[in-house]
C-alpha cells in the first residue's frame, strides 16, 4: 500500500514555503489555501511568479502535485436560497479551481455551506450547480470536491445520502472531474460514531462508497474537541480528543487510504513562524510518526 500523508502546512512567507515546510517533514502531501480563506476570493488571480516559486519549491520535495489539495475559503456556501450569495460563492468556487489548475493541484476541496430554511433536496442541486459551473469554466485535471460537514445548523454533505445526492446531479461528462473526501472530526461531530470498533468504521465509510458510487478522494484526519454528534468543528491533535488513536490505525489498514492524500488538520505549534524559516512544525512531525506507526 502506498500512503500519502500531509498536512495543512503554515504559509507564512508564501505557499512556497509551506511546501518546504512540509517537504521538511517527510511528508507526500499537502493542502494549502491559494487565497485568504475568510472571503471570497472571486475576483483573485495567481501570479505567475507565485506558480513559479511553488513549483520549484514542489520539486525540491516527496510530494507529486496530484497530492496537493487546495482547501477554498470557508465561505463559499454554494448552498444558499439567496441569489447574490450564490453567484458570489459559485464565482469564487471557479476562480479557487482557476488558480489550483494554474499551481497543478491534484484537488480542491470546499465546505457546500448551508441550505438555511429551504429545501434540502433543491439546495443538493445549487451546489451540484456550482460545482458543474466551475468545471465547465475551467478545463484541467484539477477535481473539485466535497468535504462531509460537521453538522452545525443547516449545513449539507453531513450524511452519505446527502452527498450522494449532490453528486447524482453531476452530468456523466463531468463526473470524472468531481467527487468527496472525509473529515473524520466532522463524520464523528454529526454523529457518525467510527470508535465502535473496525467493523462499524469500515461500516460507516462503505455507506459514502456506496451512495457516492465510489471511495473518498481524500481524508482529513483529526481528532475532536467535541463529543459525538456536537457537531462541532473542533480540530486537536490525534489522541488528545474524543476519537482517540484506534480509529486512525483502522483507516490506515483500510485499502481506501491507499492512493489518496492524507491531510493532518491538526494544530500547529508555531504558528508565526518566520517567513524565511523553513522549519517542519513539531506538531506535524509527530502526528507523521504516530501515523505512520
Amino acid at each position: 500500500m502506498t500512503r500519502f500523508l500531509g498536512a495543512h502546512t503554515i504559509s507564512n512567507g508564501g505557499i512556497h514555503m509551506a511546501v518546504k515546510r512540509a517537504g521538511n517533514a517527510g511528508m507526500t502531501a499537502m493542502q494549502l489555501f491559494t487565497a485568504p480563506p475568510q472571503y471570497y476570493g472571486d475576483k483573485i488571480s495567481i501570479r505567475a511568479e507565485r506558480v513559479e516559486r511553488f513549483r520549484n519549491a514542489l520539486a525540491e520535495t516527496s510530494i507529486r502535485p496530484e497530492n496537493v489539495v487546495v482547501h477554498a475559503a470557508y465561505v463559499l456556501s454554494v448552498a444558499t436560497l439567496e441569489d447574490d450569495k450564490w453567484v458570489r460563492a459559485a464565482g469564487g468556487l471557479a476562480k479557487e479551481l482557476e488558480r489550483s489548475s494554474a499551481l497543478g493541484a491534484g484537488s480542491v476541496c470546499f465546505h457546500s455551506g448551508s441550505a438555511g430554511k429551504g429545501d434540502r433536496s433543491e439546495a443538493a442541486k445549487r451546489i451540484a450547480r456550482a460545482i458543474v459551473q466551475a468545471v465547465k469554466a475551467v478545463d484541467s485535471d484539477t477535481r473539485v470536491l466535497i468535504e462531509n460537514t460537521a453538522g452545525a445548523g443547516a449545513t449539507m454533505g453531513k450524511t452519505a445520502e446527502e452527498i450522494g445526492e449532490i453528486l447524482s446531479h453531476i452530468p456523466k461528462s463531468l463526473r470524472a472531474r468531481t467527487g468527496y473526501g472525509l473529515d473524520t472530526c466532522h463524520l464523528y461531530a454529526s454523529g457518525h460514531d467510527i470508535t465502535v470498533s473496525k467493523e462499524m468504521f469500515t461500516k460507516i465509510v462503505d455507506g459514502f462508497e456506496e451512495h457516492a458510487g465510489e471511495p473518498p478522494a481524500f481524508f482529513h484526519l483529526n481528532d475532536s474537541e467535541g463529543a459525538l454528534r456536537s457537531n462541532k468543528d473542533r480540530h486537536v491533535l490525534i489522541g488528545e480528543g474524543a476519537i482517540g488513536e484506534k480509529p486512525f490505525r483502522w483507516l490506515m489498514q483500510d485499502n481506501r487510504s491507499n492512493g489518496v492524500p492524507l491531510i493532518l488538520e491538526t494544530p500547529q505549534k508555531n504558528y508565526d513562524i518566520g517567513d524565511d524559516d523553513p522549519s517542519a512544525d513539531p506538531y506535524d512531525v509527530r502526528m507523521m510518526a504516530l501515523l505512520l506507526s
